[in-house]
């Protein structure tokens, strides 16, 4: 059962972006400071990915727990308690989408990185990213 009001509800909810959140910002912030350099959300491509690495042939996607159906952590299986109707398969909707848009950019060539809101706190995830991103040079 929702502590809020449907429209108090609403509201939040209507405020939440899907750029330059605060797990997206963490993501650019260490990449920039290793030195890897991007653009940002290229509609050109399947699913807009958050990151683009022209020169790498590389894109990253900084997926919402909850919004994406993480299941790894807490906020992407918890149980919705109101709407469940809309959120359950909007949630699909959304996986079903990402999957899509992971094939058609693999299939041009790009290679696609996934990182979940709950391992952008994780300095480890954040280095391994890079690595990965770094596994393919630029030609000079």
């Amino acid at each position: 059962m929702d502590r809020v009001t449907p429209a108090t509800r609403s509201r939040i909810m209507a405020r939440i972006g899907s750029k330059n959140t605060a797990p997206e910002l963490a993501v650019r912030s260490y990449l920039h400071a290793v030195g890897l350099r991007y653009n940002l959300h290229v509609s050109s491509l399947p699913g807009t990915p958050d990151m683009v690495f022209p020169c790498l042939s590389a894109c990253v996607f900084v997926h919402g727990c909850f919004w994406h159906g993480c299941r790894r952590c807490k906020d992407g299986k918890r149980a919705v308690q109101s709407n469940r109707g809309y959120w359950i398969p909007k949630i699909r909707r959304n996986r079903r989408r990402d999957k899509l848009a992971t094939r058609a950019l693999r299939r041009s060539g790009w290679r696609v990185f996934v990182i979940w809101e709950c391992e952008t706190r994780n300095p480890s995830k954040l280095f391994k990213l890079a690595r990965s991103l770094r596994s393919r040079r630029c030609p000079a």
